[in-house]
């Protein structure tokens, strides 16, 4: 009886896989089909501001706006033994306050403080204090703990109204500081908008997620802000300057489009924008996880959480929107739309020229019909499309028979004379 053998699997084949494919994208060969698969991604952005829109519009007039904003009363105390928390601001509302938020932070134990937050007490300066200084003798009492040693600073609502109309002038300007800076620096005014572009959805996505959430939202997350469209935009500009690289002089080639050499670029420069994003986090969440989190330093919660947020946003925006916008409106011109209609043309061309030369050869019977060539990746350069990164040949002259090397065609030869 015949021994049949059981095909075992290899165990280190998903290793070997996992390696094969960073070995991939650090070559820039992984193949991913950006460009090509662009209608995706609009629909993406698309969901996004829709979603932003009808979250706004539930939310109006209630989004979490922190006092510095709208104005209020914050209370500063060291954290009783005997208490939580939630205890110690359900005591400031039973003592009058009408408590918006409440943080713990400190190193713990002795070191560890609350903050309560509450909206303003009241309009007349005068009367505020009064009020403040009863609900922090009522506080102390009930835990405890000597008044003195609960602070209290009051914001008034002008103030807020200042730091908001800073916050959008600042934002604004950066906006447009960026376009000039694009505009300079690669000398492209698309790339300046396809650029404004994917910070404009790096801000509609990273609010749209505080609003849907609800979380306060303080100067502190204004920053935050301008941060997150700062760290955008360096890859971005790292993106479009391999995009330049590789389209430099491009309607002289006869076999990629722009949208290809775009797209080749992004492959080539996705493994350093994925290690730029992981190195930007590591230190962004020690920031928010200890800092906030063990430590309770409010205040570095909330730029942590921005930060955080904001830079994974980043990397998608620059990676799988700002290239694509670009190619679209660099193929909207008229020679890259010619050149890419005639690179088109051409490669319908050879293909259809093979097959006539593979049936001519099948009904003969003088060769065997050709291979069917095996499918590119996407993102790949197509049939007849040179190596990625291979530059572009450059045809050769043809000597004239007979010729040597150096001479030209009925000179004299090396060293003799004429006949």
């Amino acid at each position: 009886m015949s021994q049949q053998t059981t095909a075992k699997a290899d165990p280190t084949a998903g290793k070997h896989s996992i390696r094969d494919l960073a070995a991939r994208l650090y070559n820039g060969e992984a193949g991913v089909d950006v460009v090509g698969k662009r209608k995706y991604y609009y629909g993406v952005f698309a969901l996004i501001v829709l979603t932003a829109i009808i979250t706004l519009a539930f939310r109006w007039g209630n989004v979490n706006l922190g006092i510095e904003f709208e104005g209020g009363t914050q209370f500063t105390m060291p954290a009783p033994a005997s208490a939580s928390l939630e205890e110690v601001a359900d005591a400031y509302r039973d003592a009058g306050a009408n408590v918006v938020t409440q943080q713990q932070f400190g190193a713990g134990g002795a070191d560890t403080q609350y903050l309560i937050k509450a909206e303003t007490l009241s309009t007349d300066a005068t009367e505020a204090a009064t009020k403040a200084a009863a609900i922090k003798a009522e506080v102390a009492q009930e835990f405890g703990v000597p008044a003195s040693g609960i602070s209290e600073s009051t914001i008034s609502g002008a103030w807020g109204d200042q730091v908001t109309k800073s916050a959008i002038y600042g934002a604004l300007i950066f906006l447009v500081v960026v376009m000039i800076y694009l505009a300079l620096a690669l000398r492209e005014w698309r790339m300046s908008v396809a650029a404004l572009v994917a910070l404009l959805q790096n801000l509609i996505l990273t609010a749209t997620i505080y609003l849907l959430l609800n979380w306060e939202i303080t100067p502190s997350t204004v920053i935050g802000f301008l941060t997150i469209l700062g760290f955008a935009l360096y890859d971005v500009v790292v993106v479009f300057d391999k995009v330049r690289e590789n389209t430099r002089g491009i309607t002289g080639s006869p076999n990629r489009t722009y949208g290809e050499a775009a797209n080749l670029a992004v492959n080539q420069t996705l493994m350093r924008s994925i290690n730029t994003a992981v190195v930007a986090l590591l230190p962004v969440g020690g920031l928010l996880f200890i800092g906030a989190g063990l430590l309770g330093a409010g205040t570095l919660k909330d730029l942590g959480l921005v930060l955080f947020i904001g830079m994974l946003v980043a990397v998608y925006s620059s990676i799988f929107l700002a290239t694509p916008v670009l190619v679209d409106l660099k193929e909207s011109e008229p020679r890259y739309k010619l050149h890419k209609q005639r690179v088109l043309q051409r490669r319908a061309a050879a293909l259809n020229q093979e097959k006539k030369a593979a049936t001519s050869a099948a009904k003969t019977g003088t060769a065997e019909p050709t291979e069917a060539p095996a499918p590119a990746l996407a993102g790949s350069a197509p049939a007849g499309a040179p190596r990625a990164g291979a530059r572009p040949q450059q045809q050769q002259r043809k000597r004239p028979s007979g010729a040597k090397p150096g001479n030209k065609p009925g000179s004299a030869r090396s060293g003799g004379r004429k006949r």
